[in-house]
């Protein structure tokens, strides 16, 4: 299975809930539409979006976020499968988490600690949450809301993801469901 079809699977299993999933399934880049808000994200761009993901799923007994290479997969998902105002909330949204975190410690996103990483962005999903709930109809996602989302596409439909945090039998030919499943046991990579 191919990085495209593990996307339109997890887009049917999330109940296209995952913003931009009709573009998923249709293969990403709108026909008849160029999406000129993003031109190309920048080293330090991937590496800040890194950080942000790394944050939402951090190293723990397995590999987190970061290296899965979460932020570079972001960056592609923006810029080839959002519409223009999608991807103007995105980029928005990127300086506006560093502009709480300057609020809240006076400093950038990337100079605080991970202590202060996790504690800004818990206030800002409590945000999202707020904004999700008062949104009508076909409004803009809050930015945070897609980026967390972004985070955990990238993550579980990588390498690292599938084979590290989920538990993943390679097994060509015939469906076999009847595996052993002990209480504890990850769950299964599709």
């Amino acid at each position: 299975m191919d990085r495209r079809q593990a996307l339109s699977r997890v887009g049917l299993l999330l109940g296209g809930t995952v913003i931009g999933a009709s573009y998923f399934l249709e293969g990403c880049k709108p026909e008849g539409k160029k999406l000129t808000s993003v031109n190309d994200f920048s080293a330090e761009d991937i590496a800040y979006l890194d950080e942000v993901a790394d944050t939402i799923l951090p190293t723990t007994s397995t590999p987190g976020a970061k290296a899965a290479k979460v932020g570079a997969f972001m960056t592609v998902m923006v810029r080839d499968c959002y519409t223009e105002k999608q991807q103007k909330v995105f980029m928005e949204g990127m300086s506006k988490l560093n502009d709480a975190s300057k609020t809240k410690f006076d400093k950038v996103y990337m100079e605080i600690t991970p202590d202060q990483r996790t504690e800004l962005l818990t206030d800002l999903d409590k945000e999202q949450k707020a904004f999700t709930a008062k949104q009508k109809g076909e409004e803009n996602p809050h930015y945070f809301r897609m980026m967390k989302e972004l985070t955990l596409l990238g993550y579980f439909t990588s390498e690292i993801g599938a084979t590290k945090a989920l538990r993943y039998v390679e097994s060509p030919g015939k469906y076999d469901g009847n595996y052993d499943y002990k209480k504890g046991d990850k769950a299964w990579a599709i």
